[in-house]
């Protein structure tokens, strides 16, 4: 009987030089090209025409796989499909899945470009930058968002968790986020591997079980006096800049990025800017005559424009690491320029009679019961503009009388 299939050999393969085409069987053809390249293509019929599909040329694809594809394509002619089509479906769904996959890098950059602008300030951008290079990258910055897992989330926080807690819980946070944006658009399917309640939580200690709750380093309210003496001694920037920030109460971050379009020096008014306050509300400080000479001096030294307090490079304003230093240089390096916030919050409740509430809207702290919040409506601005002015007398009382400062009643 006459052989239907494997009629050709490899080395008749090797040696044939003949422009033609040459069956194997099943379908099979040796194509050779009148240049005398060699090619193999599959020759069927479909609905009463002849189509030929090309498997490749013989340099790559060998005669043992050609026969395979060769059989591969007639078994999807017998399950009623062209071949060619059906190559044509599986090579566009691959180049789908190709496009839409995408890096877990990349998907961070888009989340942050799409949500950064609404973000308080470009501070907050840089830090999510910031601490996923610094953690996240490293493991899964060029893995399809696709592979994320349990295992590689964890395997990001949880070498941290014990001793990071704080960054670790806010790169895990971070990562839900994006892995979220990222199914909403079909870049990945499934549960989110970062989820914490009822995923990573039963993986993880609680936060409040491993984290330590670090207070910033601050200065005792009768030692105020002492040390304001001193600070006003010194006559650079960061030191008017830092009496500034105690005689407000106010972040050193506020402080710092303070501008003169800000202020109301007639009025006594310093308005920060919604976009500027941790809590994302505009936030009117009463300003102490001591506060108001400050920002006049400032005026007569580097003038009118920008920054209150101007940094070294022209158009910044005050480095971050101002108030570190100056208090290094004042052999201070126990306190922070933060901890003078709780040095103020300690004078209002142990020395004077006002409202701890005052005292909260002063530091512009949040409200966190949501009831108290709705009925809480003013800002308290004249019992502020009191409380700021005695807290200025007393920064600058002698030592001697600070010691001994009698509570004064709410007038």
């Amino acid at each position: 009987m006459a052989r239907t299939a494997n009629k050709l050999t490899v080395r008749q393969i090797e040696t044939m030089s003949k422009p033609g085409k040459y069956a194997d069987g099943n379908g099979l053809y040796l194509q050779i090209a009148a240049g005398g390249s060699k090619s193999w293509l599959v020759r069927y019929m479909r609905d009463g025409k002849a189509r030929a599909m090309g498997l490749g040329p013989v340099a790559v694809v060998p005669l043992a796989m050609a026969r395979e594809k060769a059989l591969d394509a007639q078994r999807t002619i017998r399950e009623g499909l062209d071949p060619i089509e059906a190559r044509q479906s599986e090579r566009q769904a691959r180049a789908l899945a190709e496009a839409k996959a995408i890096t877990f890098r990349k998907a961070a950059e888009q989340y942050i470009a799409a949500y950064s602008p609404g973000w308080k300030n470009a501070k907050h951008a840089a830090q999510w930058t910031s601490t996923l290079e610094t953690y996240a990258y490293p493991v899964i910055g060029d893995l399809s968002i696709a592979a994320i897992d349990t295992g590689l989330v964890l395997k990001i926080v949880e070498p941290i968790w014990q001793t990071k807690t704080e960054t670790a819980s806010r790169v895990r946070s971070r990562i839900e986020n994006i892995l979220d944006w990222a199914t909403t658009r079909g870049y990945r399917q499934g549960d989110n591997p970062a989820r914490w309640k009822g995923h990573l939580s039963t993986s993880l200690p609680a936060r409040s079980k491993v984290q330590k709750v670090k207070h910033h380093a601050a200065l005792h309210y009768r030692d105020v006096a002492a040390f304001m003496d001193d600070l006003r001694a010194r006559e650079a920037v960061a030191a008017r800049a830092l009496e500034f920030a105690i005689l407000t109460a106010a972040r050193s971050g506020e402080v710092l990025n303070a501008s003169w379009n800000e202020f109301d020096l007639d009025e006594g008014v310093w308005t920060i800017p919604a976009d500027r306050m941790k809590a994302g509300t505009e936030h009117h400080v009463p300003l102490s005559a001591r506060a108001v000479q400050i920002i006049k001096q400032m005026g007569e030294d580097f003038g009118k424009e920008g920054f209150i307090f101007p940094g070294q490079k022209p158009g910044h304003p005050l480095s971050g690491m101002a108030f570190g230093m100056i208090l290094r240089r004042m052999d201070r390096a126990d306190i922070t320029a933060h901890g003078f916030r709780s040095t103020f919050r300690d004078w209002v409740a142990e020395q004077t009679a006002y409202a701890g509430d005052v005292a909260e809207m002063a530091l512009a702290h949040t409200v966190a019961n949501k009831t108290e919040a709705a009925y809480r409506r003013g800002d308290m601005f004249e019992k502020r503009t009191r409380l700021m002015a005695e807290w200025a007398d007393y920064c600058a009382m002698p030592q001697a009388a600070a010691n001994v400062t009698p509570i004064r009643s709410q007038r």
